[in-house]
């Protein structure tokens, strides 16, 4: 007969990720919108870590962080990329990213950032993206850019390359 307690010591071995959700919001000229945070050097996508201990869904944590970095609360859409990438210092990541649709002038004039966290945004070229967003993440941006060209399904991903 399993336990309560055994159960738990179950949960308790098994191995652990980190899982985070992120935008991908484009303006009318197809740039991408990167914001650039105070905690660490270089730029990425609006978003952050899935709250799944509170039961917050990849969807949700997109959106929360969404508005909290930027201050607007827009209803991700699509799944464009799901990435699976190693860590060294670190457990691996799970990285959800959702189209965040194109952003009309208005709208990014709205843009409030989270002072605590954020120094600037700003708009990038696809051609520029992977100076801004080196390794995994300016893969996997690009990967999900493909995905909007081509309207094709989600991209499956290890560390920013398409697998299977």
């Amino acid at each position: 007969m399993t336990t309560t307690a055994d159960f738990a010591t179950y949960i308790a071995g098994l191995p652990r990720i980190i899982a985070g959700a992120a935008a991908l919001f484009r303006d009318g000229e197809g740039r991408i919108l990167l914001v650039e945070p105070n905690y660490r050097e270089g730029w990425a996508l609006p978003g952050g870590t899935i709250e799944s201990d509170e039961g917050e869904t990849p969807r949700q944590g997109a959106r929360r962080e969404t508005a909290e970095e930027i201050g607007l609360d827009l209803e991700p859409g699509r799944l464009l990329a799901v990435d699976w990438v190693p860590g060294t210092a670190r457990p691996p990541l799970v990285a959800y990213l959702y189209d965040g649709g194109v952003l009309d002038a208005d709208t990014l004039a709205s843009i409030r950032l989270q002072e605590e966290e954020l120094l600037s945004w700003k708009l990038v070229r696809r051609d520029d993206l992977t100076a801004h967003l080196p390794g995994a993440l300016g893969r996997r941006v690009l990967a999900a850019l493909e995905v909007l060209d081509t309207d094709s399904g989600t991209a499956e991903l290890e560390n920013g390359h398409r697998v299977g």
